[in-house]
């Protein structure tokens, strides 16, 4: 258990704001014109942190989780789009992907009976699933905590559509002009900066409600209080 309190800890939410938002969207913005670095060594040095943050971080905690990696895979994709000049449809389409199959997935494994919001939320670490499953079992409520979790599942997959929608939508509405052109950098980290107001904090805002929701579902149909749910001791 340690370990895996220790593979946590390292994970700074400023550090990837700064990492991963603000410091590439400013050189993108600021640093493309030609009389600075141009819009192909902005964008390289503009994507060279936030791929650097994310091997920096797999190297210190020894892995690499799902979202991590298409995090990872959404740095090279846009950077590939820039450095190739695609077609800036691809990068709306790019931008609506990594969230779909992240919710694709989430939904998928509640249909194999496995949802994975049970295992994002039901931590051992954090609750006494122990007395949990007992004092379910005990009010014949098992089958209903089962359709708390599968709906709480569902719920979390419309966050990712959400998430998929504000990223195709913002993408086409800031994004228009052609890849390879500091004009298209400047507009990158412009979409860059505006996702975290715009998609980040609503889709945080929506899985602590989530959150909100499986603990008052699990201390409803167990009669526990929320110190008794919670693992104190660990």
């Amino acid at each position: 258990m340690s370990i895996q309190t220790k593979a946590k800890r390292p994970n700074n939410t400023l550090l990837e704001i700064i990492f991963n938002i603000a410091v590439p969207s400013i050189i993108l913005m600021k640093l493309s014109g030609d009389q600075y670095l141009g819009s192909m060594y902005a964008l390289v040095l503009a994507l060279f942190f936030p791929i650097s943050y994310g091997l920096y971080d797999f190297i210190k905690n020894k892995s690499m989780n799902f979202i991590s990696l298409l995090g990872f895979l959404s740095t090279f994709l846009t950077g590939g789009i820039g450095l190739f000049e695609l077609d800036v449809e691809w990068l709306a389409i790019k931008e609506a992907a990594i969230p779909s199959a992240i919710g694709l997935v989430v939904l998928i494994s509640g249909f194999w009976g496995k949802p994975l919001i049970a295992k994002l939320l039901l931590n051992p670490l954090i609750f006494n699933l122990d007395l949990i499953y007992e004092s379910l079992a005990n009010n014949n409520k098992t089958d209903k905590f089962k359709a708390k979790i599968q709906r709480a599942n569902h719920l979390l997959a419309a966050t990712f559509v959400f998430s998929a929608t504000m990223n195709y939508l913002l993408a086409k509405w800031i994004v228009v002009s052609p890849a390879g052109t500091s004009q298209f950098n400047e507009q990158l980290g412009e979409m860059t900066l505006l996702s975290y107001p715009v998609i980040a904090i609503p889709s945080t805002i929506m899985l602590i409600a989530i959150m909100f929701y499986v603990v008052r579902s699990v201390m409803k149909l167990t009669n526990l209080k929320l110190e008794q749910i919670l693992n104190a001791d660990k």
